[in-house]
């Protein structure tokens, strides 16, 4: 499980210009899912990224959690992290989960983030989505579930 992670002053997404998801200050998490992920993937991202100190304190310094801030999540699935670009000019999704299996697992991630008492708001799993955002900094992290 593949997670690109921002840090957001505001955040929304919308589908056929309808606010569907809005967070303020927190983190966008675009999130793809591959055939090998389970359970266990996505209990590991969800506790990682709710304790990443990556906001900062009254020093300026990069020393606060998004719960730490009481900030929220927006998450949007984004199969396209799965791709693989490596040979010829069109990305493969061979290694992309199988939609249900996909959806079952990005809900199962929303779900785990909640349990780490984080708002969390989302898209559409599927749909094609307007997402925009202030990206704060800019901070942005990639997380890999298989890098441990």
């Amino acid at each position: 499980m593949i997670a690109v992670i921002q840090r957001a002053r505001e955040a929304f997404v919308e589908i056929d210009g309808k606010v569907i998801g809005s967070i303020e200050k927190g983190l966008v998490i675009l999130l793809g899912v591959f055939q090998e992920d389970v359970e266990t993937d996505a209990e590991f991202l969800a506790g990682k990224i709710a304790g990443m100190r990556i906001f900062s304190d009254s020093q300026g310094k990069m020393n606060l959690s998004v719960k730490e801030i009481a900030g929220g999540a927006l998450v949007i699935s984004q199969f396209t992290l799965c791709g693989d670009w490596r040979k010829g000019r069109r990305p493969s999704f061979i290694h992309a989960a199988a939609p249900t299996e996909g959806k079952r697992l990005y809900e199962y991630f929303i779900d785990c983030l909640k349990k780490e008492n984080l708002p969390v708001e989302s898209g559409m799993f599927g749909a094609m989505m307007d997402v925009h955002l202030v990206n704060e900094g800019p901070v942005t992290f990639v997380l890999d579930s298989k890098e441990k």
